[in-house]
């Protein structure tokens, strides 16, 4: 009984304590509080409202996107939600990309973004090499929606862009040079499909999943409420904390509990 009150007092006055010598944010009156909107009734629900949520980023131009385990967080069936982004993806609604942070990570994005993120990346190329661009109009119209997996072969890429025009070696270069597509490094002879401009990004979300679980677990419990844990601003991701919230409760670094203070946020051990 004693620790409860113990920990209702933190919960009371932590709230303006700084994370990592960062800063406390205030509230944004346009959003909901993270504990207000954890949990959705379906998987396009959540990517709808997440996508709305989606931290403005002051350097990097990246439209929004929502990491799978982002959904695992917020829908209760992970089984549903897999099949939920199966159909969306057969529909043309969103694709599925493979990231480089982790081997279960991946992002969702719906496809009008996507398709809107290489207009972007092409506006500030060379215009004096526009002839070439035409590869990424063939890449929209015949490889996006007709390659639904993340990944793609050599010959299955450069078979698809042929049904736009020619196609040479400089055009597959082009496509990873803008970061349509990147090499897998064990087989190189396969690409995975890549969201442009998002490099800096990844390496937030690595260096803010390192930052919020170190400051969880140098706490006596583990653990912190949620409502004061969601203000904390992180020093080394662009990204925002509910942003790493949500990820790291759906890759199940960290789990929520109810109290009759609210929700807790306790890292689970390894």
């Amino acid at each position: 009984m004693d620790e409860r009150r113990k920990r209702k007092r933190v919960a009371e006055t932590e709230s303006n304590s700084p994370l990592d010598n960062g800063e406390s944010v205030d509230d944004d009156d346009d959003l909901l509080s993270l504990e207000k909107s954890l949990t959705f009734s379906d998987t396009l629900v959540a990517l709808r409202m997440m996508r709305a949520q989606f931290p403005k980023l002051d350097k990097v131009s990246v439209l929004p996107f929502v990491l799978r385990s982002q959904l695992y967080s917020s829908v209760k069936d992970r089984t549903q939600v897999d099949r939920d982004l199966e159909t969306l993806k057969r529909d043309g609604v969103l694709r599925v990309f493979k990231l480089n942070t982790g081997q279960d990570d991946h992002a969702v994005m719906f496809i009008d973004d996507y398709v809107k993120q290489i207009d972007c990346v092409l506006k500030k190329k060379d215009s004096s090499k526009e002839g070439e661009f035409a590869v990424f109009d063939w890449f929209k119209t015949h490889v996006v929606m007709s390659k639904l997996e993340p990944s793609i072969s050599h010959q299955e890429l450069w078979s698809l862009l042929s049904s736009g025009g020619k196609v040479k070696d400089d055009h597959i270069s082009l496509l990873i040079n803008a970061g349509v597509l990147t090499r897998q490094l064990i087989d190189p002879g396969m690409y995975w499909f890549a969201i442009p401009n998002i490099g800096s990004i990844l390496k937030g979300l690595s260096q803010g999943r390192k930052e919020l679980l170190s400051f969880l677990n140098r706490r006596k419990y583990k653990e912190m409420m949620l409502a004061p844990l969601e203000k904390k601003r992180l020093r080394f991701s662009p990204l925002d904390m509910r942003f790493h919230l949500r990820d790291l409760i759906g890759s199940g670094h960290l789990r929520t509990v109810q109290t009759p203070s609210g929700l807790l946020v306790r890292a689970v051990k390894e």
